[in-house]
């Protein structure tokens, strides 16, 4: 392995950017290697096809296919959802009416439909009621701390229920000092 030279990539290559520059160090005669997730390319044996096989378990062909069909499906379940909103907005509002004192309810309908044409498609709204829900209800901080854990918050959706049940709970301040 010495006698190759070792190549290394920017964070976001692609595996077409590796062989393409592991093609143009064979096509000057000169051997080199690289390291792609774990697994080593060379200059005198790498083809397009057997590097994504290696890598993907699927040729370019297919794994473009399966990035293509990805694509399509999630602008799909995109364009459905936005098709819902104006009916998830009354059933969210609703939903909100059920739980929040009633001081709340104009800031709650005025950001359901911001949520739902959001990167989350509302899933916060949920969340966030059923904490309120516990926190209205004298349920223990602790309860509460144990359901915002058991949602699979990633870090930006948990600061952001966090943030929302500070607004429509009166304990959301006390509930959001505890959890942080």
């Amino acid at each position: 392995m010495d006698k190759y030279t070792k190549l290394k990539f920017i964070l976001g290559s692609t595996i077409e950017d590796a062989v393409k520059q592991l093609l143009e160090y064979r096509k000057q005669g000169k051997l080199a290697c690289c390291d792609f997730n774990g697994t080593t390319l060379f200059s005198d044996t790498v083809t397009m096809d057997d590097a994504y096989m290696q890598i993907t378990g699927k040729t370019k062909y297919e794994f473009d296919n399966q990035i293509s069909e990805r694509t399509r499906e999630f602008e799909r379940q995109e364009r459905e959802h936005k098709e819902k909103i104006p009916e998830l907005t009354e059933l969210w509002r609703s939903k909100g009416k059920e739980v929040l004192p009633e001081d709340r309810w104009e800031l709650w309908d005025k950001i359901v439909p911001i949520r739902l044409d959001d990167l989350y498609q509302g899933m916060e709204l949920g969340s966030c009621l059923e904490i309120v829900s516990i926190l209205n209800n004298n349920g223990s901080l602790d309860e509460a701390k144990v359901k915002i854990e058991s949602q699979g918050h990633s870090g930006m959706s948990y600061g952001l229920v966090c943030s929302m049940v500070k607004e429509f709970s009166d304990r959301g301040e006390e509930f959001v000092n505890y959890v942080r």
